[in-house]
């Protein structure tokens, strides 16, 4: 597979709506060198005609090329509408290298979001964004026009710029989710990026608001975006740290090797049970390590796409 851009050579870099294109290019060609070939990844600005159709928008010319009847598609022409959901809480800032004080889990969902955002275009779809903390903050519905792409990646290249976080920004993803239920009245693929830190968090409170989404008959997609090594293997020196904690800033000083089995085992077990429930819902549950680049993201995306055609 293609190595694909990682977070230090995206920073060097900085329009997001190139960065974008650079990162989608970089997993097609990935995806066609890699066991997937084969993978539909058509991104045309064609169709097949269906027989009685108007003949009004053949492409002639393609025609005369390959002897079979494309129609073209223009701007209206939306095959799927897809709302991106993303965490801008406190906790998202959060970086595992102090040298590297951009490559955060907010920076990653950014550029996985501007990545989706190609995508899409490239397919004619339509794409709505939602940016929550404890309250939804900026939301826009789906469309497929210019000028609303230019607006998207407007208000992501907004958060990248903003590397200082706000402080005791929570997460309330719980609230947030049942208000994207309540806004979206299409039919939709929902996309979410977030870390599930939620300060306010009961599993099963979670569940009933993803389960919302699947009860309006959305699809939906659950990227939990982490610092594996740090958040979840708790993988720290053994020598003495004061953790803080970015939504609440409550200070905890320890030794790491003091909880690390403790905490080890709990994060597996809510992340077990999340799988799970997922699982039974039939929402896709997504690991998004920081680290390792954006091809574990938009391959689960492309898959699902394809399957809603």
């Amino acid at each position: 597979m293609a190595t694909l851009l990682d977070l230090t050579q995206v920073h060097t870099l900085s329009n997001l709506e190139f960065i974008a294109r650079q990162v989608v290019e970089g997993f097609i060609t990935g995806l066609h060198k890699s066991p997937f070939h084969g993978f539909s990844v058509e991104f045309a600005e064609h169709r097949l005609y269906n027989t009685g159709e108007s003949t009004r928008h053949i492409d002639w010319k393609l025609y005369g090329r390959t002897e079979k009847l494309f129609i073209k598609k223009y701007e209206e022409e939306t095959n799927l509408r897809c709302q991106i959901v993303l965490d801008t809480s406190s906790s998202m800032y959060y970086t595992g290298n102090k040298e590297k004080k951009n490559d955060t889990k907010l920076a990653f969902s950014v550029y996985c979001a501007a990545a989706f955002i190609e995508m899409l275009r490239k397919q004619r779809d339509a794409v709505g964004v939602t940016f929550f903390s404890n309250q939804i903050e900026w939301h826009t519905p789906a469309k497929s026009n210019l000028a609303h792409q230019k607006l998207l990646f407007s208000n992501l290249e907004k958060l990248l710029q903003s590397s200082i976080p706000e402080k005791n920004k929570k997460t309330n993803a719980i609230d947030a989710l049942h208000q994207v239920a309540e806004n979206i009245h299409k039919r939709s693929l929902v996309i979410i990026l977030s870390d599930l830190l939620d300060s306010s968090f009961q599993k099963n409170d979670l569940l009933s608001a993803l389960q919302h989404l699947k009860h309006n008959k959305h699809e939906v997609i659950l990227f939990h975006v982490a610092d594996k090594k740090h958040e979840l293997d708790f993988d720290f020196e053994n020598r003495l740290y004061s953790f803080i904690d970015m939504e609440t800033n409550e200070e905890v000083k320890l030794y790491p090797a003091q909880i690390k089995e403790h905490y080890v085992s709990s994060m597996a077990a809510y992340k077990k049970e999340l799988q799970l429930k997922c699982g039974q819902y039939g929402i896709d549950f997504v690991e998004a390590d920081i680290n390792l680049g954006f091809y574990q993201v938009l391959l689960p995306f492309l898959i699902k796409r394809s399957k809603m055609k």
